[in-house]
Order: C-alpha cells, then sequence, then structure tokens
C-alpha cells in the first residue's frame, strides 16, 4: 500500500495540476491513482501533452505513445477572460474553478486572476450568458512551478470547502434539536389546552 501511495504521488507530481478533467478523471490525483492501479493509460491528459506522457513512461518504465485524440489535443497555454459588461454576478464560474481563480461576489461582475488561472476551462459550461473565452497566455509553456502554485491552490480551495460544509453542518445541527424540542413543546401544550377544555365542558 505504501509503494502505490508513494508511486501515485511521483505520478501526481509529473501532471500540470490543471484540475481541467479531460483525462477522464475528476483531477489530477485522480488520475494518477488511475494510472498506478492501470485503470489508465499514460497519454491521456492534453495540458500536460507530450512532454508529460514522456516523464511518465520514463517513470513507469512504458513506451511512449503520442496522446490520444479521444480526450484532446495538445496547445499552447491559454487563460480565461470575462467579458464584464455582459457578467451578470451569478457566481457559478466562481463556484467551477478549482484553484480559486475567480473573484467577484453575488450580482457583481466577476474577473480572472491571470496568474492563477490554470485554463482548464471549467468556468465556460456553467456560465448561462457565455461571457467567458479562452484567449493565449502571455507565457504559452506551463512551468513545473506553475504546476506546484496550482495544486496548493487547489488544495487550499477543497480545505476551505471542506470547513465550510463542516460549519453549515455545525449550524444545521445546532437549529434542528431547538425546532425539534419547540415542536415537542408546542404538541405538549396544544394537548394541555385541549385537556384544559375538556376539563372545563365537562364542569358546565
Amino acid at each position: 500500500m505504501a509503494a502505490i501511495s508513494a508511486l501515485v504521488e511521483q505520478i501526481n507530481a509529473i501532471l500540470p495540476q490543471t484540475q481541467c478533467g479531460k483525462c477522464g478523471y475528476c483531477g489530477c490525483e485522480p488520475y494518477a491513482k488511475a494510472i498506478a492501479s492501470g485503470e489508465a493509460d499514460i497519454n491521456q491528459c492534453p495540458p500536460g501533452g507530450g512532454t508529460g506522457i514522456h516523464k511518465l513512461a520514463a517513470l513507469l518504465n512504458r513506451e511512449y505513445k503520442p496522446l490520444n485524440p479521444q480526450f484532446g489535443v495538445e496547445k499552447p497555454m491559454e487563460i480565461a477572460v470575462i467579458d464584464e459588461q455582459t457578467c451578470i454576478g451569478c457566481t457559478l464560474c466562481i463556484e467551477a474553478c478549482p484553484v480559486d481563480a475567480i473573484i467577484g461576489a453575488s450580482k457583481q461582475m466577476h474577473t480572472v486572476i491571470t496568474a492563477y488561472c490554470t485554463g482548464c476551462e471549467l468556468c465556460i459550461p456553467p456560465c448561462p450568458v457565455d461571457c467567458i473565452r479562452m484567449i493565449p497566455a502571455a507565457h504559452p509553456v506551463w512551468s513545473q512551478q506553475d504546476a506546484d502554485a496550482a495544486r496548493e491552490r487547489f488544495n487550499l480551495r477543497n480545505l476551505r470547502m471542506q470547513r465550510e460544509q463542516q460549519e453549515k453542518e455545525r449550524k444545521l445541527a445546532q437549529k434542528t434539536p431547538g425546532a425539534a424540542q419547540d415542536r415537542k413543546r408546542n404538541a405538549i401544550q396544544q394537548a394541555l389546552e385541549r385537556a384544559r377544555m375538556r376539563r372545563i365542558s365537562s364542569q358546565r
């Protein structure tokens, strides 16, 4: 188990950490686990391209194979931009971004932090007004430094979302017992009132 875990970490370190899901998995680490287990092939990552496939082949002592076109094509780095005049502030793109590269608030315009954008394109499908497009990045090559930074932001976002979910569940748990107790008290009061009314009726 430890050997498999170490292998997953090595594979994941090679992947570009764009978290785009183009490989067929919901992120780079799940894809790394699938490669390590033999479930997925090494040529399913368009952002990693030929360079990434060569590195994976060397690590795993496998023969190089070109990128499988079923999963996309290799292309220069792109980033998302938002037409701020068209943006309606729905926040759906913020929720979709895996690395918190989009900032804004509900019913206010959003903008992309270009230095954080991984070019994953996940913000485009949920946009109801088609105000997001991809443009060539100022640095067309995605470096290892970029990948490491993106992975850190991805992990921090996941931790934040876990904390928010736990806080939501905690508040819900606090409210639920109180509501149940209120319902119980109301039911008892109503029963007592009915009994009182019956006694008054029987005394007449």
